[in-house]
């Protein structure tokens, strides 16, 4: 049976990951956001440049997300420069 319409254009993390992992990221980025630190201020500016709250956490949470993965990867420390928008 195929997925209905409108469930294809959802936003967020992908539909078919592990929940927990989705809820131990967005958690991790609530707990982040809201302590002083270079993940507040990532957040905070992601804020003014008028982004949602929500959709701002989750940016926060894919960021998170990013970071753990290239530490477990490459088995790097953690650089606050990772924290940078990305230029296009």
């Amino acid at each position: 049976m195929p997925e209905p319409e409108y469930k294809k254009w959802r936003r967020g993390f992908a539909a078919h990951r592990t929940q927990r992992l989705k809820n131990l990221f967005k958690g991790a980025a609530i707990v982040a956001s809201s302590k002083p630190g270079p993940f507040q201020e990532f957040y905070t500016a992601l804020l003014t440049k008028g982004i949602r709250p929500k959709m701002a956490r989750l940016t926060l949470a894919r960021k998170i997300a990013t970071i753990v993965l290239i530490v477990w990867k490459r088995g790097a420390c953690f650089d606050a420069q990772h924290l940078k928008p990305q230029t296009a």
